[in-house]
């Protein structure tokens, strides 16, 4: 086999590469949303994409999320495939009837005749400092429809990877990315890859307990992971990448082999994805587990504008850590 040659990229970086990649692969691939040409975002993770495809294909909108939303679903029913960029993922409430009741439906309502094959990208995360209105994780909402594909990247490889499936797939796909995380660096191969949607990765193996983590959670999961194992705790860090479809049986497995777990998602925690990967794991591996097995989210208030009450809203390495060490009775 060739050697991988992996170089270091941001996650910023490794999706702007992606991006360029598609849309040089196939004129279909268009970007739509506000400020994504000339300012590449306020993020500037597109920043140089209008120099080289034009402002045909990496298009400026109004200020109107449910507008470009339906133009993204509309051009992908008419053999474009869009990927449509909103700003901040709180905005998402201005995309619920394009995305939940005609992107993820026009498939079944046609009888397999009409696809949508879109993307839209969108952030997630606190500790920004960008109060109430700019904060939130929603991710939650988009798996609780039929239709649509729900994927959390957490590193620059995964990032590249699944951006490339999502644009690919004939079906909606949404892409939540932690705003937190656009600065992190990994590494990414140059040769062209994918990465199949709806299969996690098990970015740490251990023995003695499942700490399932999604997004910008992995990494808090991975520093939790080095503190336990100072105090003689293996932990096995689990990335479902994506919430759906998703990979059970990796997690199921884990848990099985640990007989202990913890979930953790930076969305709020009440009817939240802890939830649902919580009871994933107790239907699957119930006679195996030793422990009941712990969710972590944010607390169910407004995410606050105080950098000490915003950070306080969030699980961190720390609070990860005691209730790891709560679970494996090392006190």
């Amino acid at each position: 086999m060739p050697e991988v040659i992996a170089r270091e990229l941001t996650f910023g970086e490794a999706i702007r590469e992606a991006l360029a990649e598609e849309m040089r692969r196939d004129s279909r691939v268009v970007i739509l949303g506000e400020d994504v040409a000339e300012a590449g975002t306020p993020f500037k993770v597109l920043a140089g994409l209008v120099q080289e495809f034009g402002p045909e294909r990496v298009v400026d909108t109004p200020i109107s999320e449910a507008g470009f939303t339906g133009i993204g679903v509309g051009a992908a029913m008419t053999g474009l495939r869009p990927v449509v960029d909103i700003m901040f993922g709180d905005f998402i409430t201005l995309t619920m009837d394009q995305m939940a009741n005609q992107a993820a439906k026009v498939h079944y309502m046609s009888g397999g005749m009409w696809k949508v094959p879109m993307v839209m990208r969108t952030t997630l995360g606190a500790t920004r400092r960008s109060a109430a209105q700019h904060s939130q994780s929603l991710h939650a909402w988009f798996c609780h429809i039929p239709g649509l594909k729900v994927i959390m990247p957490s590193t620059p490889y995964d990032v590249k990877g699944l951006l490339k499936a999502a644009i690919r797939d004939d079906n909606p796909v949404i892409v939540f990315e932690d705003k937190m995380m656009y600065k992190l660096k990994g590494p990414v191969p140059v040769e062209e890859y994918t990465i199949p949607i709806g299969k996690a990765d098990i970015k740490r193996a251990g023995e003695d307990i499942t700490i399932v983590a999604t997004s910008s959670m992995v990494q808090v999961a991975l520093g939790a992971a080095v503190m336990l194992e100072e105090i003689g705790i293996s932990a096995e860090v689990v990335d479902p990448r994506t919430l759906w479809p998703l990979d059970e049986h990796t997690l199921v497995e884990s848990a099985k082999k640990t007989s202990r777990a913890i979930v953790i998602d930076e969305g709020y925690a009440r009817y939240g994805t802890t939830a649902e990967l919580a009871s994933v794991i107790v239907e699957g591996a119930f006679f195996h587990l030793d422990q009941p097995v712990a969710r972590m989210g944010a607390m169910h208030v407004p995410i606050p504008f105080s950098p000490p009450l915003e950070d306080a809203t969030v699980p961190t390495e720390r609070s990860v850590f005691d209730v790891a060490r709560a679970l494996c009775s090392k006190r």
